[in-house]
């Protein structure tokens, strides 16, 4: 109902082959407004101080925590005069030794995580095989159409009492009996709109190794069997422990380094299988060299380290994938969908697996949060999910929770249709005059995407157009580069027959013109093409 009657009102308003839909547009919305925080991000500066040491041979880096008896926090070092006096008075004050003060030796239990749901094997796919979604699910499709895995759309971590029998029977087999816990491992699921018609994902038989169906499957197919099993193995297994040392050196009177290292004392599940991480979240397993208190350690180098804050990171599939399931938009089943149909109609670009609005995908989003709010809204479509499976569980009558959605829905559809102007919808920024001639720059998003714009429809002559050039954006092109686009078509010379030759960007994109033909220009700029590649 939401798809069906919005998406023609886009085609009237916007350009035709335009959608949109109840989750579908809540996804784009994260992303565009991901774009917005990058692009309004301003960075700060700070400086760490660190410490290069050696004991034993063995060197090892420790960082200043502590500065004036105060726990240094991440800006209270601001700028490189600050950073250079402490670093100075830290050099001094040691005299290329330092002491170790404290020592804290602590150890941590890292528990295995369930084994796969839809959602978190598209994440893992996607950070460890580097798998899309959609190719993560047409795999497992294979693979559970061949007998191998139980059933891939599903959002239970429940495993039945035969699956945990035949997993903690190959453990003890395979790993030994110290790898396996007294009881079985049970995992709660998460989501409160979880359907827990069918299992977590595992193989149908954990005897079934993954080299035994190498020879006859596909390199995707064996690689995600390998994921599967190694997770739903991992999920029967102990704890890994880890061994965590802080080692603390005073230096002077008001200051304190510190090194931290862990060691596995134990893998556990790790023996089989680590999660992996979002980027930056990695734990780094760094040994130190044996040291008790007391020791006097050689101190190598003291480094001012100068940083920059960082704008939040795009969106990849995985983190896409786990912000819907968080915020409890849609189905895991349908993320693949919904992301292939995001990038089939150009509203996101893929850069180095990350996703880019487009112009497109900004003007559909800007255009439903202001005139369609509350049907994009992250906490509508979890709360619409909620109502839908109050229905299917028989707690609610469906007629009464459709009406109370369709009546002010079908309201609003009819009322912007009259109320809101092409112009309003197309994002039209209008962003100085032209010193030529005294009209109105203005850029938007036209039918063959978006375009730059002299005078209006209104005037007496018609208007210039002019197409944006890749990498500028509608909501952030400033007037002067606008100008530079109506500085086309160049002229660029002549052909050997005397043609006449220029560059320019029409309604199909980039061209070069001889004669009264044309030819696209695939990889060049027209603003900066030489004649020699253009007669070639």
């Amino acid at each position: 109902l939401v798809g069906f009657n919005l998406s023609p009102l886009l085609w009237k308003k916007i350009q035709t082959g335009l959608s949109a839909g109840r989750v579908q547009s809540p996804a784009l919305r994260m992303i565009v407004e991901r774009e917005r925080e990058i692009e309004a991000f301003d960075p700060r500066e700070y400086w760490t101080i660190e410490a290069d040491m050696n004991h034993g041979g063995k060197a090892f880096t420790s960082r200043l925590v502590r500065l004036e008896n105060d726990r240094l926090t991440q800006f209270d070092i601001a700028d490189t005069e600050h950073a250079h006096r402490v670093r100075d008075r830290l050099v001094q004050a040691a005299g290329g030794k330092l002491r170790v003060d404290r020592i804290t030796r602590k150890q941590r239990r890292r528990r295995p995580s369930p084994p796969f749901i839809t959602s978190t094997l598209q994440q893992d796919a996607a950070r460890k095989l580097r798998f899309s979604a959609q190719r993560t699910m047409r795999t497992a499709q294979a693979l559970y159409e061949a007998g191998q895995i139980t059933y891939m759309r599903t959002d239970s971590v429940h495993l039945s009492g035969d699956a945990l029998a035949d997993l903690r029977g190959v453990i003890t087999s395979r790993y030994g009996k110290e790898f396996r816990p007294e009881k079985p491992n049970f995992y709660k699921t998460k989501s409160k709109n979880a359907q827990e018609a069918h299992e977590a994902i595992r193989p149908t038989s954990a005897a079934l190794l993954p080299g035994d169906i190498k020879p006859r499957v596909s390199e995707d197919q064996f690689r995600l069997y390998e994921l599967i099993w190694r997770r739903a193995m991992a999920s029967q297994m102990v704890p890994a422990l880890v061994d965590t040392v802080a080692v603390e050196f005073d230096c002077d009177t008001d200051a304190t380094f510190r090194a931290n290292g862990s060691v596995i004392a134990f893998p556990g599940f790790l023996r089989v299988y680590e999660v992996a991480q979002p980027k930056g979240k990695e734990e780094k397993e760094t040994s130190l060299p044996e040291m008790k208190e007391g020791d006097v350690v050689a101190l190598q180098e003291v480094r001012a380290e100068q940083h920059f804050t960082e704008p939040p990171p795009r969106f990849s599939e995985a983190s896409l994938v786990k912000a819907l399931e968080d915020f409890g938009i849609g189905r895991p089943s349908t993320y693949a969908n919904i992301i292939q149909t995001l990038v089939r109609r150009k509203y996101v670009e893929l850069d180095r697996r990350r996703f880019i609005p487009t112009d497109t995908g900004r003007v559909v989003a800007r255009f439903l949060e202001n005139h369609f709010e509350p049907y994009v809204d992250y906490e509508f479509t979890a709360r619409m999910e909620d109502t839908l499976d109050e229905i299917s569980r028989g707690e609610m009558h469906w007629i009464p929770p459709l009406m109370q959605f369709w009546k002010p829905f079908i309201r609003r559809i009819r009322d912007k249709e009259e109320s809101v102007s092409r112009q309003e919808a197309k994002l039209t920024r209008v962003l100085g005059k032209d010193p030529a001639t005294g009209k109105d720059v203005s850029v938007r998003l036209g039918r063959f995407g978006p375009h730059a714009q002299i005078g209006s429809v209104d005037d007496e002559e018609k208007p210039r157009f002019a197409g944006l050039r890749q990498g500028q954006r509608l909501e952030t092109i400033t007037l002067e580069e606008a100008l530079e686009l109506f500085k086309l078509p160049r002229d660029l010379g002549f052909t050997p027959d005397g043609e006449e030759v220029s560059a320019g960007i029409g309604r199909f994109g980039p061209y070069i013109r001889y004669g009264s033909k044309f030819v696209s220009l695939k990889d060049d700029d027209p603003h900066t093409v030489k004649l020699s590649t253009a007669l070639e």
